[in-house]
Order: structure tokens, then C-alpha cells, then sequence
């Protein structure tokens, strides 16, 4: 489906590290004294690069925090977060934002599709913020493997749920990202849908050896992914490689009988 990339290893470059994202001692707080809320409690975590990893936990565990960490959203109250070797600290708010919007890709829950634009414009739209050309060879590669071809000059209300988050990702991967990330990509769709999109972002991986962290309480959503990491009260709790739904929702229950 996706045409073959290769990203370079280790071997390649002696500068190249093996973790796409690494987050060390990172702590995050909201508020100060004895009413601050601690969301986010020394978690430290390597993901590889080109893996599909599941982010999960119950309700308040940290979750969405630590995408927004580890993507460069928010900054954390301590702790390095980096991205392919590079400490997100280190950079303004202005090379920030720069960094999430050719280094980083992200697909939400509700697309985030600017309904005024086509489907090509919104594809390419981080692409254009960049001031980067937009090479149609690879805006076709990247649409027909996401399977939007004959759809590009539609507006999102003119598509389904699934066709407006195959759009989302192809937005995601436009500029070959280091690290997509994914907030709950399928909680907006039928189980059907739902299941073409989960293989997608599995295709992503596999072929475009693209590394995809997402967030989801999903267990068979998890099942697609190479490891599962489950948070609870802001730590890390458990991992889980190669997972199955069974296994999931077992530990989803027992991290929900310590609660």
C-alpha cells in the first residue's frame, strides 16, 4: 500500500538514535502547593523507532498528558523529553513550533480538518506553513495510499468519518514525519472503519517504517501495535509486547481494582 522508505539505522550514522521519542524523569504539574495536580509523575520511556506503541490507562491516569509531552504540545514541569535525539527544551517556543510542524505528525479524534479547504489543501497544508513545495508525486503517493484518490478536490462535510481520518493521516505522514502521533483515532468510528484505519497506521510502520505512538482506550485497537504501555496515576504501571485484546483488558482491570 505505502510505497517503501527507508529510514536509516544505526549502523548508518553513529548520531542516529534508536529511540524515536525518549522521555526521562519527566514530571508534570498543574497548579502549586497542596492543591497542585501531579499528571504526569517521573515517567521515564524509550519508544523505538518504526513501532506502533499503545498508550493506555484508566480515566486520569496521564494519558493525554504524556502525548502532549512527549509531542511537544506542552512543555513538562521537569524532565527531558527528546525526539530523535533532540531535547525539546533546548528550543523556543518559535523553533518549536517549527519542529512540530516538519518533525511531527499528528491525527486526532475529531480530524481537525479546516472544513473551508479541500482535501488536497488539507493534506498539504503543513507543507505550506513550512514554505515547503509541494511535490505532487508524492501528494499522489501519499493519497492513494490512504485511499483518497478521486477525493482530493472534495471538502471534508463531502466525506465520511473514515475518508475525513484517512485525510487526517495523510496529512500526518505529508512530510514524512519522524513521529506521528494518534489521540484516540478511532473513537469517532464505527468498529468497521475503525479497523481500516488501525491497519493504516499498522501499514505506516510496516512499509513507511514510520513510528506511531497512540493514545487509546481501546483494547482491540491495541492489539495492532507492537507494545502497549499502561499508565496509572501518572506512572508507568506495566508493559505489554506484541499484546492481544485479552491481555489488555486484563490489565485494564486490575490497574482499575487498584484504583
Amino acid at each position: 500500500m505505502f510505497e517503501a522508505r527507508r529510514r536509516k539505522t544505526p549502523a548508518d550514522t553513529h548520531a542516529t538514535p534508536t529511540s524515536a521519542t525518549r522521555l526521562t524523569r519527566v514530571t508534570k504539574r498543574y497548579g502549586d502547593g497542596e492543591s497542585a495536580a501531579i499528571a504526569l509523575d517521573q515517567v521515564s520511556l524509550a519508544i523505538p523507532a518504526a513501532t506502533f506503541t499503545a498508550v493506555m490507562g484508566p480515566s486520569g491516569s496521564g494519558k493525554s498528558t504524556f502525548l502532549q509531552c512527549a509531542a511537544g504540545l506542552d512543555r513538562p514541569t521537569s524532565g527531558v523529553v527528546q525526539l530523535n535525539g533532540h531535547n525539546l527544551a533546548e528550543l523556543s517556543e518559535s523553533e518549536l513550533t517549527e519542529y512540530r510542524r516538519t518533525r511531527i505528525g499528528f491525527v486526532f479524534q475529531a480530524f481537525n480538518l479546516l472544513p473551508s479547504l479541500t482535501v488536497e489543501q488539507n493534506i498539504t497544508l503543513p507543507l505550506r506553513l513550512a514554505g515547503a513545495t509541494v511535490d505532487s508525486a508524492s501528494l499522489d503517493s501519499v493519497a492513494a495510499a490512504v485511499g483518497l484518490t478521486g477525493l482530493l478536490r472534495r471538502r471534508p462535510a463531502e466525506l465520511s468519518g473514515g475518508q475525513q481520518q484517512r485525510a487526517a493521516i495523510a496529512r500526518a505522514l505529508i512530510t514524512r514525519p519522524e513521529v506521528v502521533f494518534a489521540d484516540e483515532p478511532t473513537g469517532a468510528l464505527d468498529p468497521d472503519t475503525a479497523l481500516e484505519i488501525l491497519q493504516l497506521l499498522r501499514q505506516a510502520v510496516t512499509d513507511l517504517h514510520q513510528t506511531v505512538v497512540m493514545v487509546t482506550h481501546d483494547p482491540v485497537a491495541a492489539q495492532h501495535t507492537d507494545r502497549v504501555v499502561f499508565l496509572e496515576a501518572g506512572r508507568v504501571a506495566h508493559q505489554v509486547d506484541r499484546p492481544s485484546a485479552d491481555q489488555v483488558k486484563r490489565v485494564m482491570s486490575e490497574l482499575r481494582r487498584v484504583r
